[in-house]
Formats: C-alpha cells, sequence, structure tokens
C-alpha cells in the first residue's frame, strides 16, 4: 500500500503516514528501525504493510522494477 509522511519525530522515531484513501496510520520505533532508513520527512512517499490496524512495515520503493531502498 501506498502512503505519505504525515509526521516524524527524529528524537522518538515515531511518526505517522497517510495512506492514499485519507486515513492516518501511526507508526513507532520499532517499525522506522527495521525499515533501516535513516531519516523521513513530511510528504515523503512510502510502502506500507498494515496488519492488525497497525504499520508493520514500511520501506521506500527504488527506481526499476523490483528495486527497495530500505
Amino acid at each position: 500500500m501506498q502512503a505519505s509522511i504525515h509526521t516524524f519525530d527524529f528524537d522518538t522515531a515515531r511518526g505517522s503516514v497517510i495512506t492514499d484513501n485519507g486515513r492516518v496510520l501511526p507508526f513507532d520505533e520499532r517499525v522506522f528501525a527495521a525499515s533501516r532508513l535513516r531519516h523521513l520527512r513530511p510528504g515523503q512517499r512510502v510502502s506500507i504493510e498494515v496488519g492488525a490496524g497497525e504499520i508493520t512495515r514500511l520501506w521506500i520503493v527504488g527506481i526499476g522494477p523490483g528495486q527497495r531502498i530500505g
């Protein structure tokens, strides 16, 4: 699923995304740490997986087929 970063607190590594259908979902430091990303900025496009109403995975799609960042 695609989403945009809504908020991100660098100090706590917590934030939220807005999905393409307008739903706001929070993510915690575990999801951010597992992404292996260093920073996120509001408006940045990301891919997410959601399970049981929460984000379980977050990553950035790279350029080219099958390419992932994070």
